[in-house]
C-alpha cells in the first residue's frame, strides 16, 4: 500500500460522529444564530469530524502511537478551545468569580486525562476497543472544555486573572512535558499494542515501517515529543495571550469609564 492509496481509502463513516456534529451545529444556530464568533465554533466541529473520520483515526487505533498522541492533542486542547472561543458572551451566565474550585477541577481534569489514558492497560484498551475509544474521546472533549473554561470562558467573571492564568497554563505545560519526557525516554513500550499490529493492519504496518521508516521505538519517541513540544507551544501561545490581556485590562477599564 502506498501513502496516497492509504490517505484516499482510510476515511471512515461513523454515524455517531456525523449525528453529533450536525446536532451541535444545529444547536448553535438555533441558540445563537450566526454570532460574531461562530466561525470558531464551526472550525472546532469541522476539526473534530476530521480527527475522528480521517485516516488519523485509523492510525490511532493500534497502528501508530504518534497518531494516537496527535489525536489526543486535538481532542483535549484544540477542539475544546475552538468551541469555547466560538461561544458568545450570552452563552454563560455572568456572576461573581467562583474562587479556585472550577480552575482546580479544570486543571486536574485536563492533566489527569492525559496521564490516566496513558496507563498501559487503558491505552491498549482504547486502541483495541471501539467502545473504550469512544469513552476516551468523550472524556477528552469534556475534560478539555473543563480545562479551558477558566481561560476561554465567554464571560470575564468566569476567567482567571491573567497572573493566575499564566501559572495555570505554565503548570499544565510542565505536567505534559514531564509525561512527554517519560514516554520519549522510556525503554519499554507505553502502549504495547502499537508494537504488535493486528493481521488486518498488515498492509498499513508495512507502509509505516518500509515507506515511512518508522519503527515502534521511533514511533513512541515521536509520540512523546508531540506531547512534550507541540502541547507546550499551545500553552505558551495561551500564556502570551494572557500577558497581552493583562496589559490591556487597564486601558479597557479606562475606556469603559469614559
Amino acid at each position: 500500500m502506498t501513502t496516497s492509496q492509504f490517505l484516499l481509502s482510510a476515511w471512515t463513516f461513523n454515524p455517531l460522529v456525523a449525528i453529533g456534529s450536525w446536532a451541535a451545529l444545529a444547536w448553535y444556530l438555533g441558540a445563537y444564530r450566526l454570532a460574531p464568533r461562530a466561525g470558531w465554533f464551526f472550525a472546532g466541529i469541522v476539526l473534530l469530524a476530521l480527527t475522528l473520520l480521517s485516516p488519523l483515526n485509523l492510525l490511532a487505533q493500534g497502528c501508530l502511537f504518534s497518531a494516537h498522541m496527535a489525536q489526543h492533542i486535538v481532542l483535549l486542547l484544540l477542539v475544546p478551545g475552538l468551541l469555547l472561543l466560538g461561544l458568545p458572551a450570552r452563552a454563560a451566565r455572568p456572576g461573581r468569580r467562583r474562587g479556585f474550585l472550577v480552575p482546580a477541577a479544570g486543571w486536574l481534569g485536563g492533566m489527569g486525562a492525559m496521564w490516566f489514558w496513558h496507563v498501559p492497560v487503558l491505552c491498549n484498551a482504547a486502541a483495541n476497543s471501539p467502545m473504550v475509544h469512544g469513552l476516551q474521546t468523550v472524556s477528552l472533549l469534556a475534560l478539555g472544555c473543563l480545562f479551558w473554561w477558566p481561560i476561554l470562558s465567554p464571560t470575564e467573571t468566569d476567567r482567571l486573572f491573567p497572573p493566575a492564568a499564566v501559572v495555570y497554563l505554565g503548570g499544565a505545560c510542565f505536567a505534559c512535558s514531564l509525561l512527554g519526557i517519560i514516554i520519549t525516554l522510556s525503554p519499554v513500550p507505553v502502549c504495547s499494542i502499537f508494537t504488535m499490529p493486528r493481521p488486518d493492519d498488515a498492509a498499513i504496518t508495512q507502509m509505516i515501517q518500509l515507506r515511512w521508516g518508522l519503527t515502534p521505538e521511533k514511533d513512541q519517541q515521536i509520540g512523546g515529543l508531540l506531547m512534550w513540544v507541540p502541547m507546550c507551544l499551545v500553552y505558551f501561545a495561551a500564556i502570551l495571550a494572557q500577558v497581552a490581556r493583562w496589559f490591556a485590562e487597564p486601558a479597557i477599564a479606562v475606556k469603559e469609564q469614559t
